[in-house]
């Protein structure tokens, strides 16, 4: 068996709006694996996103633990929790958070200056296609080339774990190919774990597992005997 990279038992989230608590999460016994790439498929509001914010330590579960390989996560303050990002995370989100005012490289040299142990910001960005976009300002890119200097941004400090949310949301079938390549490759060439939240069901070919989620709780785990390539996937 792989090793396991995440595993939660019996995590719930409540959020309390002052007339009424929402249950995001509703009890979620969960093993992720080292080198697998993984899906999280459902609706909006299943608690994927929810999940994804616990496992990447910005946020606590309500009740229940989790762990992330021997390190309890569960009862970590904000220091422990931010060294944790900084070591070991990598996040992708919908929408790309790139510093208008600098470029590419220097978008991405937020985090080498700040990671233990990165790769050259120019290194991540050639690793995504970018490597002729260095001095380039976002406004200056298209959002698959935005998107691509994120995750240049996630995987220049070498993480373990790479926990992307929606990446292809903002982004048109073509374009969303072309970063699901990138992820791929990361997970392929660096086996670097990566968890992928999407509401497209036809993105879950691509994985090693396929974790459907319905009403805050897991409603069926899938294992993907043949995986296609995202160029494959016929959106």
């Amino acid at each position: 068996m792989p090793e396991t990279v995440f595993r939660t038992e019996g995590i719930t989230k409540t959020y309390d709006t002052g007339e009424v608590k929402v249950h995001a999460l509703a009890g979620v016994d969960l093993e992720l694996f080292a080198g697998e790439l993984a899906v999280l498929l459902g609706p909006s509001g299943s608690g994927k996103s929810t999940l994804l914010n616990i496992l990447g330590g910005l946020d606590h579960a309500s009740e229940g633990r989790v762990w992330f390989r021997d390190l309890d996560l569960t009862d970590l303050g904000d220091r422990a929790l931010t060294r944790y990002r900084r070591d070991h995370v990598g996040f992708v989100f919908q929408f790309y958070n790139l510093v208008p005012s600098l470029s590419a490289r220097e978008n991405v040299q937020l985090v080498t200056d700040v990671a233990p142990d990165p790769m050259r910001a120019a290194e991540a960005l050639e690793l995504v296609g970018l490597g002729h976009r260095l001095d380039h300002f976002p406004a200056e890119m298209s959002g698959g080339e935005q998107q691509r200097v994120a995750i240049a941004r996630a995987i220049a400090k070498r993480p373990e774990v790479l926990l992307c949310d929606e990446p292809t949301g903002a982004l048109d079938s073509k374009t969303g190919v072309q970063v699901l390549e990138v992820l791929k490759t990361i997970n392929d060439q660096f086996g670097t774990s990566t968890v992928v939240i999407t509401h497209n069901a036809m993105i879950r070919k691509m994985a090693h597992r396929v974790i459907r989620f319905a009403d805050g709780k897991i409603a069926g785990v899938e294992v993907n005997d043949t995986r296609l390539a995202p160029h494959e996937i016929d959106w």
